[in-house]
């Protein structure tokens, strides 16, 4: 490893554009990892990629620790490196017995070297240049496709949408039709993003259905699906809790459904068996009226505190249940804290085999904080049962008993 040492001491500079480390051994569960060098704070860093399945984590190291890292990656998880510079390129074999093989080309001189800046211009799935049909209709864009100033914000968020569905797509079928429904769709600024990039970008055989209750932005927006000729995207009038227009959906997408109408989405979600959940709740008043905790009534005495307290705790506990029903989930940052308060994602795929997971601990939190979900009482009453509110409440009727 030695030599690899070295290849990394006169690589890891200013002048590196991108360092991938693949090829993963055996049963790893770091699929790949891409390495570029970044400034935060005046400093150079080096920021890895890791993609875990359909997951991705980001680490900033410092030199020292980004050469100790890869050779540690190099020697347990991978058997390629593939690195370009302003110095040349390079490429690193690790054989099963261990034996590294080092390629190395020199470059020329004048190759442009990476914008080092850590919020250096982002390259978006829908880029800014190209128009876009829908975009300009809704304001975002101009018709040679520069994107409005003001809303600038906006093209920014629905590329970060575009992101975590780019992450589940292994998670959804290739061999049919996938179905996807999206409750509340408003606007469907997002909704509209979703069919261009998997139907038009991508030319996946999606069909989208938006539900809103708002009949006038329904027909505004099927109005745009056919002037745009997108067949298979459909706008309804309807509420959450009451549709029951479709036996099988692969991907449920609630986006600021109000308080507990996030949970009637979830629900059905769960009754699908979907295979992807993306949610960002909105508005959540139920735990507010409900919490109660003689250990955080110092905190929960103060108003403010509480209603965040309370936001954030319906949402965890939505997480938890959904790993009760089968389901990988993650809370993830929307979009930066700055532009909207109202910036947590819940993304959930099911994991193969529907197995379940969590529910003594739910079921202790939910006791602890004398609280009861909307969710959870959906769960406990459908045919899909909580079992951590059923045991929960057989234990609260045994102690009423005795």
């Amino acid at each position: 490893m030695e030599e690899l040492r070295r290849l990394l001491e006169g690589y890891l500079n200013e002048h590196l554009i991108r360092m991938v480390l693949s090829g993963s051994k055996g049963a790893a569960d770091i699929t790949k990892i891409s390495i570029r060098p970044v400034l935060l704070k005046g400093k150079l860093l080096f920021q890895a990629e890791l993609f875990r399945g359909t997951k991705v984590f980001h680490e900033n190291l410092d030199k020292e620790e980004a050469v100790r890292r890869i050779l540690e990656w190099m020697d347990g998880t991978f058997r390629q490196l593939q690195l370009t510079g302003q110095l040349g390129t390079a490429s690193v074999l690790v054989s099963k017995k261990g034996r590294v093989t080092v390629r190395e080309k020199k470059q020329e001189a004048g190759v442009k070297g990476p914008e080092l800046t850590h919020n250096k211009k982002k390259r978006y799935l829908l880029e800014e240049g190209r128009p876009v049909d829908f975009l300009v209709d809704l304001g975002v864009m101009t018709a040679e496709g520069r994107v409005v100033r003001a809303r600038y914000d906006k093209f920014r968020q629905i590329n970060r949408f575009l992101e975590f569905i780019e992450d589940v797509l292994p998670a959804l079928p290739r061999d049919r039709e996938v179905s996807i429904l999206d409750f509340g769709c408003g606007k469907s600024y997002l909704t509209f993003a979703m069919y261009y990039y998997l139907r038009v970008c991508r030319g996946l055989d999606i069909r989208i259905t938006g539900l809103d209750l708002k009949e006038d932005v329904i027909r505004r927006c099927n109005e745009l699906a056919q002037k745009y000729g997108y067949e298979k995207l459909e706008f309804l009038k309807g509420d959450i809790a009451e549709y029951e227009g479709r036996e099988q959906v692969d991907m449920v997408v609630t986006l600021h459904a109000c308080d507990t109408a996030t949970d009637y989405a979830l629900y059905k979600a769960i009754r699908w068996k979907a295979g992807v959940i993306l949610s960002v709740p909105c508005c959540q008043h139920e735990l507010n009226g409900q919490i109660r905790s003689e250990l955080l009534a110092p905190v929960l005495k103060y108003g403010l505190l509480k209603e965040r307290i309370a936001a954030l705790m319906t949402d965890g506990l939505r997480a938890e249940l959904l790993e009760q029903q089968g389901y990988d989930a993650q809370i993830l940052e929307f979009i930066d804290m700055e532009h909207t308060p109202k910036n947590i994602l819940i993304r959930a795929v099911r994991r193969p085999d529907g197995s379940g997971r969590g529910r003594e601990a739910y079921a202790a939190c939910t006791e602890g904080l004398q609280v009861e979900p909307t969710l959870e009482r959906l769960l406990a009453a459908g045919h899909l049962p909580s079992e951590a509110y059923k045991n929960r409440r057989k234990q609260s009727k045994k102690g009423a008993a005795g």
